[in-house]
């Protein structure tokens, strides 16, 4: 988004959500976190904390970018009259741009930081065919080792937003067979987007959830992708407080069904946002400029944080492998080392990129997923 259009609470949550990924990630990874728990009851108590829940902040995303896609693809759940596969192409290479830079970064990171540590963090040293299929997203699919913690995400997200165009293209197919001879629609088949996209949902929710097995698949995470997709078409309805309603109902009736922290937190996540577009129009772009920022570079910081993290762990259990305190300083460095490179990269690759993108014609994307 821009900066005139943009939304204080979406810039809250993406803001807040990646900064707790990158203290998820240096408090589960590295060498660091171990050292600096020792320090104090209180440094462990964070560090287990933030090593088990920060994780959920993930699921704000998935929240985030259902709403945002639906928004941009069809904001009243209309079927989808746009070709699926050039919105789809066009959304990898407008990902896949910045990413091979990032992949670039967390390879040669890796093979610096081998140099001063022999950890489990660092993965073996990659061949061609694990940095293509990084490429191609399919790393997952294909069941091979992580170049980058956090790259999951980028793959998964994909995949939900092809998933998403693919249904909404299939209810056009499945609107053109009920027109009427005059070529009129009938109304019902209106209905056709959100059901598909609810049947898929549900599918997601109450039985590829369930299953790890799945978890490399955009069916595993649609469910909580749905929530925020059917919060964002609820508010566009005539009766926007029913659906929200309904939407509430369908995620505490999974919660209870299955209680699993991730939907808890795109529901809530989901609500929220539904409920912010109704009461808060007339605030919409009074947000706070530092957030806004931080938002904007939330993608940037997904890609770059971990190499930087990795480096700066083993730099300091290479130089004070055994010191509590001078450990849970380089968290602290690791920390704003990450923000500081998400700006530059922001800046540099990520919008040099964009404006190379945008000056090919193309049908409007909205890509605002994590960044």
């Amino acid at each position: 988004m821009h900066s005139s259009s943009r939304v204080p609470l979406i810039d809250t949550i993406k803001a807040v959500a990646a900064q707790l990924i990158v203290l998820h990630h240096l408090a589960w990874f590295g060498p660091m976190s171990d050292v600096a728990a020792t320090a104090s009851p209180l440094l462990s108590a964070g560090q287990s904390w933030l090593a088990e829940y920060g994780r959920y902040a993930v699921a704000a995303f998935l929240a985030v970018a259902g709403y945002l896609a639906a928004q941009s693809l069809s904001p009243r759940g209309l079927p989808l009259d746009r070709s699926p596969f050039s919105l789809i192409i066009q959304r990898y290479l407008r990902l896949v741009g910045p990413y091979a830079v990032a992949l670039l970064l967390a390879m040669v990171s890796a093979a610096l930081a081998r140099q001063l540590m022999v950890h489990d963090s660092i993965g073996a040293a990659p061949d061609l065919g694990q940095f293509f299929a990084h490429l191609f997203l399919l790393h997952d699919l294909l069941d091979f080792e992580a170049l980058s913690a956090g790259v999951w995400y980028i793959a998964i997200d994909f995949q939900l937003y092809a998933l998403m165009v693919a249904l909404m293209w299939i209810a056009a197919r499945l609107q053109r067979r009920t027109a009427s001879p005059t070529g009129i629609s009938s109304g019902h088949a209106d209905f056709v987007g959100p059901l598909l996209i609810a049947m898929v949902a549900f599918a997601s929710l109450f039985f590829f959830n369930q299953r790890d097995a799945w978890d490399a698949t955009a069916l595993y995470f649609f469910g909580a992708y749905a929530l925020g997709v059917g919060s964002s078409w609820a508010v566009q309805s005539a009766r926007p407080y029913w659906f929200l309603s309904l939407v509430a109902l369908i995620g505490m009736a999974t919660l209870m069904f299955d209680f699993r922290p991730r939907i808890a937190v795109a529901l809530v996540v989901a609500l929220t946002l539904g409920l912010a577009h109704l009461h808060m129009r007339s605030s919409m772009n009074n947000g706070s400029t530092v957030l806004a920022s931080l938002s904007r570079t939330s993608y940037a910081l997904f890609l770059v944080h971990f190499p930087v993290c990795l480096l700066i762990n083993a730099a300091f259990h290479h130089l004070a492998p055994h010191n509590p305190m001078l450990n849970a300083l380089g968290i602290v460095v690791a920390w704003g080392a990450s923000n500081l490179a998400a700006i530059l990269f922001y800046r540099h690759i990520e919008v040099r990129l964009s404006v190379l993108w945008q000056k090919r014609p193309k049908p409007r994307l909205g890509l605002q997923t994590v960044n």
